[in-house]
């Protein structure tokens, strides 16, 4: 029996310890990277950005129906079960609201910096249906995007995406007049410099690989606009606030991680200024990593069973 690991979501897929053979056999090319450990079993070293790959590319193979999936090494190769919470606890919220876990693509969520990668919209819709909206910054992160639907046919009519041409912006240029939007995800730059983010990911690869290490690999990713940001992560999320209130009637509840714990009270404090009407903040937690969703809503707790779902 593999080991679970409990701190994931109860219907996370991932809670149980990797099964590489049958991994193995949805991607052959994986079994270069899998070796026994020294509690005898089998894992791959994620200090590799091309073994961390495989291993995604297998895994939204095998749980997810995902054929030829890939993104370019420049960008973010995200930790499946650690997105697939993200997605659960979004569902749980939704529960909350309509008094079960609604499901079909009359859910339409938004996922601000989608990514190269798609995976949010991906999971989204292969867990509960939902029609997803992706936007990013990045036409080349979007190009790649387009090409993992070219390769799943069958999500086109559910996954759209959308160019925000002004870096200034999040939901500007996204979300239209007539749109009805159930919930948005988004999981923000987390540090304020290159610089930054090059030391946060040498720290990372040190820890994975217990050795000295001088240049950072990005095993998790990426591009510039995926790791920082100008007054990162709370800068940001200040932003994507400050913004929400202008869109408050065309989305039932607008949702961020926040990485960094010490952000909470400046980030509660400006949601309560902006007179948002329920607030929640979702504790989620992979391994030893804890973050945290920040949920916040301006419509009435009684009107939300009859948001347009």
């Amino acid at each position: 029996m593999s080991e679970e690991k409990s701190s994931l979501h109860p219907r996370n897929l991932h809670r149980n310890s990797y099964d590489f053979d049958v991994l193995i056999r949805e991607i052959p090319e994986l079994k270069h990277f899998v070796f026994r450990n020294k509690y005898d079993n089998l894992s791959i070293n994620f200090s590799l950005p091309k073994a961390v790959k495989l291993l995604n590319k297998a895994l939204l193979k095998h749980y997810y129906r995902i054929e030829n999936w890939n993104i370019p090494e420049a960008n973010l190769c995200p930790p499946i079960p650690g997105r697939a919470d993200y997605v659960h606890y979004i569902a749980d919220l939704l529960a909350e609201s309509f008094g079960d876990i609604p499901k079909g693509n009359s859910v339409v969520g938004l996922d601000i910096g989608v990514g190269a990668n798609l995976v949010y919209p991906l999971l989204a819709n292969r867990s509960y249906g939902w029609q997803m909206l992706g936007s990013d910054i990045s036409e080349k992160s979007l190009k790649n995007a387009e090409q993992i639907l070219e390769f799943n046919p069958d999500l086109k009519n559910f996954i759209k995406l959308k160019h925000q041409p002004n870096s200034d912006f999040i939901f500007k240029n996204i979300i239209e007049p007539n749109d009805k939007i159930v919930f948005t995800m988004c999981n923000p730059p987390f540090h304020d410099s290159q610089e930054a983010a090059v030391k946060g990911n040498i720290r990372k690869n040190k820890n994975l690989r217990h050795a000295k290490i001088k240049t950072a690999h990005f095993n998790f990713g990426g591009q510039d606009s995926e790791l920082w940001c100008e007054g990162g992560e709370i800068e940001f999320v200040s932003k994507m606030i400050h913004e929400s209130q202008e869109f408050s009637k065309q989305v039932l509840w607008f949702t961020c991680l926040v990485s960094k714990k010490d952000n909470l009270s400046q980030l509660l404090k400006l949601i309560s200024e902006k007179k948002a009407l329920e607030v929640k903040i979702i504790d989620m937690a992979q391994g030893q990593k804890i973050s945290r969703i920040l949920a916040w809503s301006f419509v009435p707790l009684a009107e939300h069973k009859n948001y347009q779902v």
